[in-house]
């Protein structure tokens, strides 16, 4: 069910999806740990999230480049997005990933620039690479524009 993936899509805590549907919020909480939700609770929730019942019981939470959030990227961000990824559905697991590499690397680098001052350009890169890296995952985070089911992790 890709409850969480809506409801941060839509900057929403579970708290505000809580009073927006009219459940508890441990009703919430245990749909999205993956338990089953009565029919009832999935009205609510889908009326509140104003989207279909059926778009809730998905199993993996898709991003159309038609949608509002997409098209609220700005045009700079979408060609940010495409180049570094090098793909146009962005995953947020893959930026994350480039970030830790480029921190760790940068890092070593760096160190080894104690002893090479090329070695020290390239640790400066490395990390402003992983810089723009946590720049573009929290763009992505602040419009919604994930494809994976990971980017819940980032809220």
């Amino acid at each position: 069910m890709i409850l969480k993936e809506l409801r941060i899509s839509n900057h929403l805590s579970q708290e505000q999806l809580a009073q927006m549907s009219g459940l508890n919020v441990r009703t919430i909480q245990r749909i999205e740990s993956g338990n089953n939700a009565s029919l009832e609770s999935l009205k609510c929730l889908a009326s509140a999230l104003e989207v279909d019942v059926s778009t809730l019981n998905q199993e993996k939470f898709i991003m159309d480049k038609k949608s509002d959030n997409w098209k609220a990227l700005p045009f700079i961000l979408k060609c940010w997005f495409v180049f570094n990824f090098l793909q146009t559905r962005p995953s947020r697991k893959s930026a994350s990933r480039i970030e830790v590499i480029g921190h760790i690397s940068g890092f070593a680098f760096c160190c080894l620039g104690l002893i090479n001052e090329a070695a020290l350009v390239g640790g400066l890169i490395m990390l402003s690479t992983a810089y723009l890296y946590h720049w573009l995952k929290y763009q992505g985070d602040k419009y919604g524009i994930w494809y994976d089911h990971e980017s819940a992790k980032g809220s």
